[in-house]
């Protein structure tokens, strides 16, 4: 529960709400509550001050005048708790801001992250194009200078196979005018004697001089037409034809002007013929050869004008791709200074992030504490008024009502003060408004709801009398708000988790030097009869688990009242528990032997009152302190009007009963309400059951379970109303039980 401490435990001070320092006149927000004592300002001080204040008793018996202080202290805390409204208001709107920078910062980040990225992929992708177009130009640079250095290398070896050619053309001529001059010198001296040695002979021979001399006229003319085909194809083999030319002419001047000469002369020809035939053989030759070198020559000159356009090309693409790699260099180098420049900002974004962050965690922490402190303060003004606390829980439109084509008969407010405590129900037209001390919607799940009764628990264990009980029509969710469903652990009710949550205190609590004792009894109220639910007598109850029957009853069992507020049920079993599994499986029995039945409203419709009693006894070795504490937990049949419920023969007994013992409640609490000095408790066994709660010292829930649907409009409008004429109840203030444990420890305390 959220209340004052109790048993050496400590509140959390104000400093805590506000980051280990004290509010100032400047970090206050101003207070509209204050009206009657001005504008407040509230420090740490002052807050442990107001809650640590005691009433100045003058005359024990003037209650007017302690009435009047009373009223003083609840205005000082009101005020106080509006101030801490205005708070709590103040730091949700700078949650609110923080949260929409923190959005705002993280959206700029991310924007930046993407750019940066794709900046990155650009650059990556021109880089990766960049190197592969530079290594192909690279690879073919290499290949056309291979094939320039080959093309030079064969024109080198052609120009020396031209130079080559040239000095055998040399050398034949040389050759030649040897020839020439020993020709002139042999003729010089040999000229008398071969006169005188063919003039004999000249007259004899001189016909066939003249048909050799023809002959010999026509080879030089075929040989003067060949060599003038050849002038035409190589120029520097002319000049040495044309100069053989002329020694034949001279030749030919010289036989025909010698006729003496002419034997000689024959073997000059056969001679010069066989020289004739081997110069045609060789300019032949060399023709073949000049024709290829010429032919090699022209190949390798065109070849080696396409390397050199090649090589111009190749040079210009050099050059444009030095210059595109100096510009993405250059664009690169651009590119890393903004990138740079981008992570600076980022990283200063980063920082900007974490500093919010840093703060919204801090203002989240201090509206947690502050709601902690305001729920504290608010639950010691329900304290000290002595109310009965009220939740109110919606229950979900089951699938046959959601097809209502009728509008929503439930709504919540939405102002900061009716916010999680106010609900409008709307019937014929007309709205009626509640507020109660927590409201649930039929999304809330089991865990919300066992959250705001968990310190009401723990009271339990600290050595109050607690007591919370379901109250609602058939079918509002008052079975499954208590015990949950079956088979599914994350909707356990309240029962099984104030159980677990009290093990587990138990078990923390150890090291401290306490240990606990734990006693529980379940029974219900069936027809204002009293059944023991763990009994192992078949006779102790009055029918079979889950049929109702009108047996004789077995055993008579009488509630009974001590001076101290304590309740005893007669003959009632009690088992010792040591384990949530040991409860867990009386839980399990008892709702095995619980008076159920069926009707038109709902297919398991409890038809009795369930009280499930849990006794508590803590000792503290190492302190001597002793709690004893008592833990109630009641689930209400269920109010049902016959005309909805359709109940006849035992059904409409059961019905009635039901009905009766309700009303008897609805009594005592208008009797409460009103203060009369007679409370009719014993109108029913129920009412008598719940006196020490209803108008003792125990700390008192009810939960208010109604329907949404529109058929229950009129159930739900009652119980409503009945459940705030609970919540203004006035019982007393709860007392913490710290006396010895009493020699009988088998009461069942209310």
């Amino acid at each position: 529960m959220v209340g004052t401490p109790i048993n050496g435990r400590t509140r959390l001070s104000f400093g805590a709400v506000n980051g280990g320092h004290d509010l100032g006149p400047s970090s206050a927000p101003p207070s509209n509550a204050g009206s009657d004592y001005g504008i407040i300002e509230f420090t740490r001080e002052d807050v442990e001050a107001l809650l640590n204040e005691k009433a100045k008793r003058k005359d024990r018996f003037n209650y007017k005048e302690r009435c009047e202080n009373m009223m003083d202290y609840i205005k000082r805390l009101k005020v106080c708790i509006r101030w801490f409204q205005d708070l709590e208001i103040s730091y949700s709107l700078e949650q609110e801001k923080l949260k929409s920078s923190l959005e705002l910062a993280q959206q700029k980040c991310t924007e930046i992250e993407l750019l940066l990225k794709i900046k990155e992929e650009e650059l990556n992708s021109i880089i990766v194009e960049m190197r592969r177009n530079c290594t192909s130009l690279q690879e073919k640079l290499v290949k056309e200078e291979s094939e320039k250095t080959a093309a030079a290398e064969s024109l080198l070896k052609e120009r020396e196979a031209r130079l080559n050619f040239e000095r055998s053309q040399s050398t034949l001529q040389e050759d030649l005018g040897r020839a020439q001059r020993e020709l002139q010198s042999a003729n010089q001296k040999d000229y008398i004697t071969s006169l005188q040695q063919y003039n004999g002979k000249l007259h004899s021979e001189l016909s066939t001089v003249e048909n050799e001399l023809k002959r010999v006229e026509k080879e030089k003319a075929t040989v003067l037409e060949s060599l003038t085909m050849l002038k035409g194809q190589l120029t520097l083999s002319m000049a040495s034809q044309e100069e053989a030319t002329k020694q034949k002419d001279a030749l030919a001047s010289e036989v025909t002007s010698l006729r003496v000469e002419l034997q000689h002369a024959r073997d000059d020809r056969d001679h010069q013929l066989s020289q004739a035939q081997t110069l045609t053989s060789e300019l032949e030759k060399s023709k073949d050869s000049t024709e290829k070198s010429c032919s090699e020559l022209n190949k390798l000159t065109l070849r080696t004008n396409e390397l050199e356009a090649k090589c111009a090309l190749q040079d210009e693409r050099i050059k444009v791709l030095q210059e595109q790699l100096t510009t993405a260099e250059e664009k690169l180098q651009v590119c890393d200074i903004s990138a740079s420049e981008t992570r600076i900002e980022y990283e200063g974004q980063q920082k900007l992030v974490h500093e919010l962050q840093r703060r919204l965690a801090d203002a989240e922490n201090k509206v947690i504490e502050g709601e902690k402190l305001r729920k504290e303060l608010h639950n010691n003004i329900l304290e000290l008024k002595g109310n009965i606390r009220v939740f109110c829980r919606v229950r979900p439109l089951l699938p046959d009502e959601g097809s209502s084509t009728e509008g929503k008969i439930i709504s919540y407010p939405t102002s900061m003060e009716a916010s999680g405590r106010g609900i409008e129900l709307t019937q014929n037209g007309q709205k009626h408004s509640f507020t109660y001390d927590k409201v649930f919607a039929p999304d809330a799940s089991q865990e919300e709801v066992f959250i705001e009764i968990s310190q009401l628990v723990q009271s339990a264990l600290d050595g109050y009398k607690v007591c919370i009980f379901a109250y609602g029509q058939t079918g509002s969710g008052k079975t499954y708000t208590m015990m949950g469903r079956p088979g599914h652990p994350e909707e356990k009710g309240l029962i099984p988790r104030s159980l677990e949550q009290i093990f587990q205190t138990k078990q923390s609590q150890q090291p401290q030097g306490w240990k606990y004792e734990m006693q529980v009894s379940m029974l219900e109220i069936y027809n204002e009869t009293i059944r023991d639910l763990l009994s192992t007598n078949k006779s102790s109850s009055e029918g079979t688990p889950t049929r109702v029957e009108n047996g004789t009853p077995g055993k008579q069992y009488t509630i009974k009242h001590d001076a101290n507020g304590n309740t005893h049920v007669s003959d009632l079993t009690v088992v010792d528990v040591q384990s949530v599994k040991e409860v867990a499986f009386l839980l399990n029995q008892a709702a095995n032997s619980r008076s159920v039945g069926k009707t038109q409203m709902n297919e398991q419709s409890s038809r009795s009152h369930f009280v499930f009693t849990l006794r508590l006894y803590g000792v503290n070795e190492s302190t001597d302190q002793q709690a004893q504490g008592i833990l109630n937990l009641i689930d209400l049949a269920g109010s049902e009007r016959l005309s909805r419920s359709g109940s006849t023969g035992d059904r409409l007994k059961e019905t009635q009963a039901i009905n009766k013992s309700l009303s008897s409640l609805s009594d005592v609490i208008f009797a409460l309400a009103k203060k009369e000095d007679h409370i009719p408790f014993r109108n029913s066994k129920l009412t008598y059951l719940l006196q020490p709660c209803l108008g003792g010292d125990s700390k008192t829930l009810m939960f208010v379970n109604i329907s949404p649907d529109q058929a229950s409009a009129g159930e739900s409008l009652c119980s409503l109303r009945f459940a705030s004429r609970v919540n203004a109840c006035e019982i007393g203030t709860p007392r913490c039980h710290t006396s010895g444990r009493p020699v009988e420890s088998r009461l069942t305390y209310f």
